[in-house]
């Protein structure tokens, strides 16, 4: 299907972007979300705003205590990237995982949070990643709690006129063990189910656990029973057996034809088991 019209415009700057941006544009990046979109008049914007060539927007920097994804950055940078393979591995593997090489080569974070597609790799992992999102307007710049983001189907915090900047992730033992799984639709390489797990242990002991799901229900979410039953104990089998068990507590779970609700609440429990198994 064609779009319907709109004008384009390329900004050099965040605060031309944001300078640019009317009450019915759309910030244009990687375009992999947005342009389906577009082609299905799901959105149909007076403007584009192109972003794609602000450099500031795609670094990736590291410090003491975090790592700073730009919004821009490609899911391939950031699956490459030396520091967040080694600090937050299940950043990296979410990453290598979406879509093929020419959506990791153009698709950008920013652009793929923003849409909060319910199926999408990134709102799981960055939940369990603790993530703080950073966001500017004309007001100014803020910053928002991945659990304070994410609110429902294809909605976010994101208010009119402002754009996302750059992601922030803690260096932290639970994040440095973490890891992410997923099953998969064969075409589109959305999740069915994905698991992002971070676990930080002392002892043999679970101390601190954040898990959470994508492709379950019509929003990510922290598996906030699984984490519960994880504190204080092991990774047994037969532990996990019992804390994989709450992995659709409280939820709605969705049903369609990649999956129905009984066999996608199978696929939590298993996914949940088989990201905590690897830690």
């Amino acid at each position: 299907m064609i779009p319907s019209s709109f004008e384009y415009k390329k900004a050099s700057t965040v605060q031309e972007a944001i300078g640019l941006l009317g009450d019915n544009d759309k910030i244009l990046s990687g375009g992999h979300s947005l342009i389906p979109a577009m082609k299905l008049r799901l959105n149909m914007p007076d403007n584009l705003i192109d972003i794609s060539k602000i450099e500031e927007l795609k670094r990736i920097k590291e410090n003491e205590s975090t790592i700073s994804i730009g919004a821009g950055a490609t899911h391939r940078s950031i699956a490459t990237n030396q520091a967040i393979q080694n600090s937050i591995p299940m950043i990296s593997e979410a990453a290598g995982m979406i879509g093929d090489i020419q959506v990791r080569n153009r698709g950008t974070i920013g652009g793929s949070i923003a849409h909060a597609d319910p199926s999408a790799d990134w709102p799981a992992v960055l939940l369990a990643a603790d993530a703080k999102i950073i966001i500017q307007g004309s007001s100014g710049s803020r910053e928002v709690d991945v659990d304070h983001f994410f609110l429902g189907f294809y909605e976010t915090a994101l208010q009119d006129n402002e754009i996302i900047t750059s992601v922030v992730i803690p260096k932290s033992a639970a994040n440095a063990n973490s890891c992410y799984e997923k099953f998969v639709q064969p075409a589109s390489r959305f999740a069915v189910v994905g698991c992002a797990a971070a676990v930080e242990k002392q002892g043999g002991s679970v101390v601190y656990a954040r898990v959470a799901l994508t492709g379950v229900s019509d929003s990510p979410y922290r598996a906030k029973e699984v984490e519960n039953a994880l504190m204080g104990g092991d990774l047994s089998a037969e532990h996990l057996d019992t804390a994989s068990a709450g992995a659709t507590s409280n939820v709605s779970v969705m049903s369609d034809h990649f999956a129905s609700e009984k066999y996608r609440a199978h696929l939590a429990n298993v996914y949940v088991k088989k990201a905590l198994r690897r830690l």
